[in-house]
């Protein structure tokens, strides 16, 4: 089989390649410029999430929201997700890539509808530039209509993956209900905003490349669920922009990286910011990520709780369901243009 035939990035990488093939390749105007991107040093908040459980709660509540308002982005630390749990899931994705290509292969699909699949880039039936990443795609919730689909190889897959869900899960409605308070509401007001919850996750890896400064791991891009809970191995490659300029979110061992995605904009009635981010590559070393998407079910219907709309401050998006929204950013792409557009209201400022 030739390299090129190769249907796995991780596969045509390790093949030897020299310069990347032409499907990858960026036109000049969009790629990473890496040498004008800043290092975070500390400008995404670092929030230490103990102090939800005491006295200095409402100070927690506050950075939370400021963090939301003004990033988008921020980190926590203590958590409560083990570090050793941490560990034991970034070396089962690592064994898992690391698998012969026919076992690996055995989970391949490019149907975007699958509810397990691995695949490469982003949506190769619609994407006109690939992205320099493979990836497992899992949905999660509930554990027990999909575990059954996923890898079972390495053999301790299924169980340890799930027991991560399961902790991830806990942490993300810890955080939806300090959002919700965050924002003035009731705090199981974001909760009962998502019918029957949805929570996906990806597995992505991004091999060495010959030619990083070509192309991306995933372009610029804002996330279209409601929030989504980053771990990342000690290899950088996440920049968020901020103010114009994209920042290098360098990665603190045992801490998450939490971003707003779309959903959560809109609840919010636009005060939280759903921010574009990417991913670059590096050519010394593969780089894991795993990133949690918590979701409404696809018949939940997105729009702000009325506590949050007034003469002043009128509903910024006409209310759809999230099973709408979801498909329109499949079949649109990563592109730089979130698809919150599309839903403003009529009357809307533009």
């Amino acid at each position: 089989m030739a390299p090129t035939a190769k249907l796995l990035l991780a596969d045509l990488a390790s093949s030897g390649v020299k310069q990347i093939p032409s499907n990858y390749i960026r036109p000049i105007s969009d790629r990473p410029n890496l040498s004008d991107v800043q290092i975070s040093d500390g400008s995404i908040p670092l929030i230490d999430l103990q102090g939800l459980d005491g006295p200095n709660h409402s100070t927690i509540i506050q950075q939370i929201g400021q963090a939301c308002q003004r990033d988008g982005f921020f980190q926590v630390m203590n958590h409560g997700i083990p570090e050793e749990m941490i560990s034991i899931i970034l070396d089962i994705a690592r064994q898992f890539f690391k698998l012969p290509e026919s076992e690996r292969l055995k989970n391949y699909s490019d149907d975007p509808t699958k509810t397990t699949r691995l695949s490469t880039s982003f949506n190769i039936k619609t994407e006109q530039v690939s992205s320099w990443r493979d990836f497992l795609r899992l949905h999660c919730y509930p554990l027990e209509d999909y575990v059954h689909e996923w890898p079972s190889n390495p053999p301790s897959f299924r169980k340890d993956v799930a027991e991560y869900c399961t902790s991830v899960r806990g942490l993300v409605l810890r955080l939806l209900e300090a959002i919700s308070e965050s924002l003035g509401l009731e705090r199981d007001c974001i909760d009962k905003k998502l019918g029957g919850h949805g929570q996906h996750m990806a597995m992505n890896y991004y091999p060495p490349c010959p030619q990083p400064e070509l192309t991306y791991g995933l372009p610029g891009h804002t996330d279209p669920n409601l929030i989504t809970i980053l771990l990342q191995d000690d290899v950088p490659g996440l920049q968020v922009l901020r103010n114009g300029k994209w920042i290098a979110v360098n990665p603190i061992p045992n801490t998450f990286i939490v971003n707003i995605g779309d959903q959560m904009q809109v609840l919010s009635n636009d005060r939280y910011k759903s921010v574009l981010h990417r991913a670059v590559v590096n050519s010394d070393k593969d780089r894991i990520s795993i990133p949690t998407f918590y979701c409404p079910s696809p018949d939940a219907v997105i729009g702000p709780p009325k506590e949050l709309v007034d003469d002043e401050h009128p509903a910024v998006y006409r209310d759809f369901t999230y099973g709408e929204y979801y498909e329109k950013f499949w079949k649109k792409g990563l592109v730089k243009e979130s698809c919150l557009d599309l839903f403003k209201q009529g009357g809307a400022k533009r």
